[in-house]
């Protein structure tokens, strides 16, 4: 592999992961899968930017595609590589509990919006400049009753001067 063909790659990787982590899943898995044709998938780089494609095909709903990819990087020639493909793959199969839909909340398909689409949901896509924010109010703190704050002396501030005192001069004594 040429330095070219390994930096083109890289830069593939991480348009994948910023991709990935924007919501943007579908372009992931396109970024993901050109790296690592780039990268060769045998390779420790293969294997890193492979483990990313399976949480990217994961996320677009290729379940069956990502386990393939698991069994597949669990016989990888990286240490490393294998250990993870071992661990998606023991979470992918692992059965599905039954839960109440109104504990999950949908996270929607970011590549499905289009400009104006992301404008309806208010203020979801970023324009760049910063709006004018309005000035929250400030809030009064209570005023407090003199009445009830507590004046009395516990007697702690004597008791502790005193027992400094008595440290003090005991060490001037020994001394």
């Amino acid at each position: 592999m040429t330095d070219d063909t390994r930096d083109r790659a890289k830069t593939r990787y991480a348009q994948g992961q910023a991709a990935f982590e924007r919501g943007s899943y579908r372009e992931a898995v396109e970024c993901f899968e050109e790296a690592v044709a780039l990268a060769k998938a045998t390779t420790p780089l293969g294997g890193e930017i492979q483990t990313w494609l399976v949480n990217a095909y994961s996320a677009v709903g290729k379940q069956s595609d990502a386990i393939a990819l698991c069994q597949a990087l669990a016989r990888h020639p990286d240490l490393e590589t294998r250990k993870q493909g071992k661990n998606l793959l023991y979470i992918l199969q692992a059965p599905q509990l039954q839960r109440p839909t109104n504990w999950m909340t949908e996270i929607p398909d970011l590549d499905k919006l289009s400009a104006d689409g992301a404008q309806s949901l208010g203020q979801a896509g970023y324009s760049g400049t910063k709006s004018a924010s309005r000035p929250r109010p400030k809030l009064e703190e209570p005023t407090i009753d003199p009445s009830e704050i507590n004046s009395k002396d516990n007697g702690f501030l004597w008791a502790a001067l005193i027992g400094v005192a008595l440290v003090l001069g005991g060490l001037l004594w020994l001394s």
